[in-house]
């Protein structure tokens, strides 16, 4: 955090506000400006999903499924800025491969067929690819060649992992990103010492796990527990929520503020969550022209009442919105 100071906004960039002339200002008394919060791992079905994401000050989101490739088109360009992995790659047989519209090329069943299909993502514009993996409905030879291919691409890959078995596979295959936690026991030190060594990145969506296990009557508290041991263990941890209104368990925008509360309940820091959500989540995912109040940087920021360094809750209280220097209608 810095010293209270002046921050400019010129043709989309924070700038030097001593360079500006004729500038409007903003009096931020009792302030915190942040950077614009990063969701990273969202899905996206409606306008309705990108306007609540912006109001609630979420300038960039991660798309973690979405199809077809025109429909993805469309949400690009707006507030938030997305990048998405376009469709994933599931096993048969899985909840997955019965969600509504699934396309039948997201389905391997073999691992030659992970080549062509990430070579399909990769020209229909997915930014990453993304890999399901629901315990053995992938074997683990088609996990590591989808893995594989994506690197070879040149593109990071995410996997799906919410089972201790379905994360050791991952970490195993080399998946550079894995989202959720296991919701069936605690990560042990050797996984969690592998991802540290390989530099794997955990997106645990504390706030669909513990919406799920709430609902289930199973146990939230080994969520927090893994995310207490790979914060320790110095894991990257980014802040996602798996927000879909598809299915309404977590809300766009306002669940990446309860993101933020249960990193910290988990063990983070105020300050390591509010990077979780800014910083971290776009160096990791190669967004370098964004994620801190800096001349020459993308003008994403919020402003927020009071200082969220003391309070993580004083995200919630927001004045103003800025995405590429441009002000967020707020109702």
């Amino acid at each position: 955090m810095s010293a209270p100071t002046r921050v400019g906004i010129a043709d989309g960039l924070f700038a030097d506000p001593d360079v500006l002339v004729g500038a409007d200002i903003v009096d931020c008394a009792g302030a915190t400006l942040l950077p614009g919060l990063i969701d990273a791992h969202v899905h996206l079905l409606t306008p309705d999903d990108m306007a609540a994401l912006a109001v609630h000050g979420v300038t960039t989101a991660f798309d973690m499924a979405c199809w077809p490739p025109e429909r993805v088109a469309s949400f690009r360009g707006g507030v938030p800025d997305i990048r998405s992995a376009g469709i994933p790659a599931i096993g048969p047989g899985g909840p997955h491969s019965h969600m509504p519209g699934m396309p039948a090329e997201a389905i391997l069943t073999d691992a030659a067929q992970a080549e062509p299909f990430v070579a399909r993502r990769v020209a229909e514009g997915s930014d990453y690819i993304k890999v399901v993996v629901d315990d053995d409905l992938l074997s683990q030879d088609t996990v590591d060649a989808v893995v594989a291919a994506g690197r070879a691409h040149g593109k990071l890959t995410v996997a799906h992992a919410a089972t201790l078995a379905s994360y050791r596979r991952a970490v195993q295959a080399g998946a550079d990103v894995l989202t959720h936690v296991p919701r069936d026991g605690v990560l042990d030190a050797e996984t969690i010492a592998a991802m540290a060594e390989r530099g794997q990145i955990a997106v645990p969506t504390l706030a669909v796990m513990e919406a799920r296990l709430k609902a289930a009557g199973g146990d939230y508290g080994v969520c927090r527990a893994s995310v207490a041991a790979l914060r320790d263990a110095g894991v990257p941890v980014l802040a996602g929520t798996d927000s879909f209104s598809g299915i309404p368990l977590v809300a766009h925008g306002t669940g990446l503020h309860h993101e933020l509360e249960l990193l910290v309940e988990a063990g983070l820091g105020e300050a390591e969550a509010l990077r979780a959500a800014g910083v971290l989540a776009a160096r990791h995912f190669g967004l370098d022209d964004r994620g801190a109040v800096v001349p020459g940087l993308r003008a994403d920021a919020v402003l927020v009442h009071g200082d969220p360094l003391a309070e993580i809750g004083a995200v919630r209280r927001i004045q103003r919105i800025w995405a590429a220097g441009e002000a967020v209608v707020r109702p």
